[in-house]
């Protein structure tokens, strides 16, 4: 996933293995427009690592989802989110 100089990208961590970008684009997108959702795999299994990042157009939206979804449950687990690095 790359940003353009436009986008905020959030880090969302603590995820179940089984939660899908559909799943993570449907919270965050309750708070504004998501452009993308990237959840990295372990190399050699190709399983989730537990984390994933979500992609804004707008601050606001980020700012929003941030605000709302951090220490709220996902699929059975409760999540962290913060600002990704590098935005």
């Amino acid at each position: 996933m790359r940003g353009g100089p436009n986008t905020i990208s959030l880090y969302v961590r603590n995820l179940s293995f089984s939660t899908g970008m559909e799943d993570i684009r449907s919270a965050f997108s309750q708070h504004g427009d998501v452009k993308d959702v990237y959840i990295p795999k372990d190399y050699n299994t190709k399983q989730p690592r537990g984390f994933a990042y979500v992609q804004f157009n707008n601050m606001r939206d980020a700012e929003d989802a941030m605000d709302a979804l951090n220490g709220s449950d996902l699929d059975g687990r409760t999540i962290s989110v913060a600002w990704a690095a590098g935005d």
